[in-house]
C-alpha cells in the first residue's frame, strides 16, 4: 500500500537514529584510548557545528534564535550529560554505559511530577520503581570497583539528559526548527569543552584517531537529525520506545568488537531498565482522565 510507507517512516527514522547513536558510541570507545573526554566532546561539538551550518544552508534556516534562554538551558545540560556519557563509555562495557544513559526517561517522569506538577498514572510510579531496581541490580553485583566512576558518570548523564529533553520539549512547542536546536547545542558543547581540552593538552590525531573523531561528529549529528525528524512526524510514544534499540545495537557492537560478554544479572538489569523506560513513556503518553 502506498500510504503504508510514509506512515512507517518516523519509526524507520528512529531505528536509523538508534543505529547511528550506537555507531557514535563505538567511535567514542575507540577514541577514548588516545583522547581525553574533553577532546572527544569538543570534536563532537565542533564537527556538529560545521555539519548543522551546512544543513541550514541546504534548506535555508536562519540560525539566530529568539529562544536563547531555552537553547542555553538545553545546551548546557545536554553538553554536561554528553561529557558524563563519553567518560562512562571509556570505562564501562558499551551496553552498560548506553543503558545507564537511557535512564533519562525515568528521571523525566520524576521531574514532570516534582518540577512541573504534572499528574501521571500510577503505572508510571511502578515503572519508576522497576527502573531503579534495574539500576541497583546493574550497579551492585556486576561492576568492578574500578568501574564505579564510570557508573556514577553514566547515571549523572541520564539525569542531566532528562533536563535537556525537557528543554527540547519546550523548544519544540515554541516551533524552533530542529537544525537550529542541534546547531546551538553543538556550539555550546564545543565552547564548554574547549577550555577543558586545552587545559589537559590537546594532541594531534593520527589517521585512526582522526577517523574516530570524524565518526563521533558525523554519526552524532546525523543521529540527532534523524531522531528529531522521527519525533516531529511520528507518535512520541512510538519514537521514544524505538529509541531503546540503541541498547540492542550497542550490545551487538560490544560483543562483536570487544567480546563484551556480560553476566546474566547484567542482562536482566538492562531488560528491567529498558522495560521501565517503555512503561514510563506509555504511562505519560496521555494525561489521565
Amino acid at each position: 500500500m502506498p500510504a503504508a510507507a510514509p506512515a512507517a517512516m518516523p519509526s524507520l527514522w528512529m531505528i536509523v537514529a538508534s543505529f547511528l547513536f550506537a555507531c557514535m558510541g563505538v567511535c567514542v570507545k575507540l577514541g577514548s584510548a588516545d583522547f581525553s573526554t574533553a577532546e572527544l566532546v569538543f570534536y563532537r561539538g565542533a564537527i556538529g557545528v560545521v555539519l548543522m551550518a551546512a544543513v541550514s544552508r541546504l534548506r535555508p534556516t536562519p540560525l539566530a534564535t529568539p529562544y536563547w534562554r531555552l537553547q542555553l538551558s538545553r545546551g548546557i545540560s545536554g553538553s554536561i550529560a554528553l561529557m558524563c556519557y563519553f567518560f562512562a563509555l571509556g570505562i564501562l562495557p558499551l551496553a552498560t554505559a548506553v543503558t545507564l544513559s537511557y535512564t533519562s526517561p525515568i528521571f523525566v517522569a520524576l521531574l514532570l511530577v516534582l518540577w512541573f506538577g504534572e499528574r501521571v498514572r500510577r503505572s508510571a510510579f511502578a515503572a519508576i520503581l522497576i527502573g531503579f531496581g534495574g539500576i541497583a541490580l546493574l550497579l551492585h553485583p556486576t561492576l568492578e570497583p574500578s568501574q564505579w566512576k564510570g557508573a556514577v558518570a553514566g547515571l549523572a548523564g541520564g539525569l542531566l539528559a532528562s533536563l535537556a529533553y525537557l528543554s527540547v520539549r519546550e523548544l519544540g512547542r515554541a516551533g524552533e526548527p530542529e537544525v537550529r536546536t542541534v546547531f546551538w547545542f553543538s556550539v555550546i558543547t564545543a565552547a564548554l569543552a574547549l577550555p577543558w581540552a586545552l587545559f589537559e593538552g590537546m594532541r594531534m590525531p593520527d589517521v585512526h584517531g582522526a577517523l574516530a573523531l570524524l565518526g563521533i561528529g558525523l554519526f552524532g549529528g546525523a543521529a540527532q537529525l534523524a531522531m528529531t525528524r522521527s519525533y516531529r512526524y511520528g507518535r512520541t510514544v512510538v519514537s521514544a520506545n524505538l529509541s531503546y534499540s540503541t541498547v540492542v545495537f550497542s550490545s551487538l557492537f560490544g560483543v562483536a568488537l570487544w567480546g563484551e560478554m556480560l553476566p546474566a544479572e547484567a542482562w536482566g538489569a538492562i531488560a528491567l531498565i529498558v522495560a521501565s523506560g517503555v512503561m514510563v513513556s506509555l504511562a505519560t503518553a496521555r494525561r489521565p482522565g
